[in-house]
């Protein structure tokens, strides 16, 4: 995927119709034709050159919507992947939580086992 395909299609365009002009310009300077039947030729190379245009462009809008659906897709498996490894993160941090106040009440049962022992010792 390109990042510029808006610049890409839009210089397509441009260069499109100003061929297409160069083309009908020229076609009237050498045809050896009636003015009648240039303009009817010049009408359909018109009607021609504007059903390509808009099959052009409608096969630019799907490619569009192909690629914001993908965008789409693609940012919801994001937010997914997201919320499971927040959701992991709680849960680790939740059970740290409960090891260190295992730990600190341990600590403070040993503390107070021996100050106990000294109290029952000098009495």
């Amino acid at each position: 995927m390109s990042n510029n395909n808006g610049g890409e299609i839009g210089a397509f365009f441009a260069g499109f119709l100003v061929g297409g002009l160069v083309g009908a310009a020229v076609a009237l300077i050498l045809a050896p034709q009636s003015g009648a039947e240039t303009r009817e030729q010049i009408r359909q190379k018109g009607i021609e050159l504007q059903s390509k245009a808009e099959e052009t462009l409608a096969e630019a809008r799907a490619k569009a919507e192909a690629v914001a659906a993908d965008i789409k897709r693609r940012a919801e498996e994001l937010q997914m992947q997201s919320k499971v490894i927040l959701e992991e993160g709680q849960k680790q941090l939740a059970e740290a939580v409960e090891e260190t106040k295992k730990a600190a009440t341990a600590a403070v049962g040993k503390k107070a086992q021996p100050e106990a022992a000294e109290a029952t010792a000098t009495a």
